[in-house]
């Protein structure tokens, strides 16, 4: 099986970052000696929005040698995804994860402000051990998790939706650093944040349909908003499976907010459905359903899923947005250029 590519936003010297990491870490591990900073890596698959690179850090402390897992994440400056920068935001809610213990995070270590060590700020998390279902090629196509037996992959599924809803049992008020503009509502402010997004991909408004589903949007708005955090890349691929088939992290806190409980879940959604039925792939036995997947959610998380169609038509309109970019750093060729965005959106709007 072909791996998947690296498509990190910017590739560097990693012998010359094992320098400089050995180097920042001296001084921020005290009474240690003989920093060594090794086996640096991109993960494979890894995204475009940031720049994550994978090391271990060795040192001698005490009486004997000491040995950690670390990833370091550093600030995009080029070539952005996203026109929200919400890197120190990322951070935090990390931060808050980890304290409350809820949802399983990469332990948080240290973030670094000064942009003059690697070119952009960064922060450093722990090593988690573990497996992702990366996206490409599909993972209900080939890797391991078709492999795994079917027993396996439904404790897999179990274990990834409760820790959807688990999100949703922090309490809000907490993350108040999550406030973005667009009023004081958090569900106005995640429209407003795709608003902006919309306007940002295509400032001539040549994407027609696209602009115009964007308004259906808003026409068709959901009755139940409640409140929640936003994760904003919630699909499995965003999460490490340890060895036990439950997941050891949730990750790729890049895109957050406070818009509302059920736009984490309308993107997984529709995330599950591009990566199987969508691509017309049979679900793997053992993965539950759409509804089962509601159902489970809404029991961990106390909430409830009614008008979860829209938010799943929300979430296309959001995947048609991030295409549009997609394509502008990718450089496609014109006929991926001239695909008509706000299609799909359209379709699912036209079943509510």
């Amino acid at each position: 099986m072909a791996e998947p590519a690296i498509v990190a936003p910017h590739v560097r010297d990693l012998d010359e970052l094992a320098t400089t990491l050995s180097s920042w870490l001296g001084a921020r591990l005290a009474k240690t000696r003989d920093i060594k900073v090794t086996n640096l890596s991109y993960p494979l698959g890894a995204g475009m929005s940031h720049e994550t690179i994978l090391f271990d850090a060795e040192w001698h402390e005490g009486g004997g040698p000491k040995s950690h897992g670390m990833v370091v994440r550093i600030k995009p400056t080029n070539s952005l995804v996203y026109c929200d920068d919400m890197f120190d935001q990322q951070y935090r809610l990390i931060q808050l994860m980890h304290a409350n213990g809820t949802v399983r995070v990469a332990k948080p270590l240290w973030f670094e402000p000064d942009d003059s060590i690697l070119g952009a700020p960064f922060f450093v998390m722990e090593k988690v051990a573990g497996r992702v279902a990366v996206s490409y090629p599909p993972y209900s196509k080939s890797g391991w998790l078709v492999e795994i037996a079917p027993p396996h992959r439904r404790h897999l599924w179990e274990s990834a939706v409760q820790q959807l809803a688990a999100i949703q049992t922090v309490p809000v008020s907490d993350a108040g650093f999550l406030t973005l503009p667009g009023g004081p509502d958090g569900f106005d402010q995640e429209v407003d944040r795709w608003r902006r997004f919309k306007n940002w991909v295509d400032p001539k408004g040549e994407r027609t349909l696209l602009h115009a589903t964007f308004d259906r949007l808003l026409e068709k708005g959901p009755a139940n908003r409640p409140e929640g955090i936003v994760w904003g890349d919630s699909r499995i691929g965003n999460m490490m499976i340890g060895a036990d088939f439950h997941v050891a992290a949730v990750m790729d806190w890049e895109q957050p907010g406070l818009g509302g409980a059920l736009h984490d879940l309308g993107w997984w959604l529709q995330c599950d459905y591009n990566q199987t039925i969508g691509q017309g792939i049979t679900p793997l036995e053992g993965m539950g359903t759409r509804d089962e997947t509601i159902a489970l959610w809404s029991a961990v998380s106390g909430k409830s899923a009614e008008d979860i169609a829209w938010y799943e038509a929300f979430a296309s309109f959001k995947m048609e947005c991030l295409a549009v970019r997609m394509i502008a750093l990718r450089e496609m060729p014109a006929s991926v250029v001239k695909a008509e965005s706000g299609r799909q959106t359209a379709t699912l709007l036209d079943r509510l």
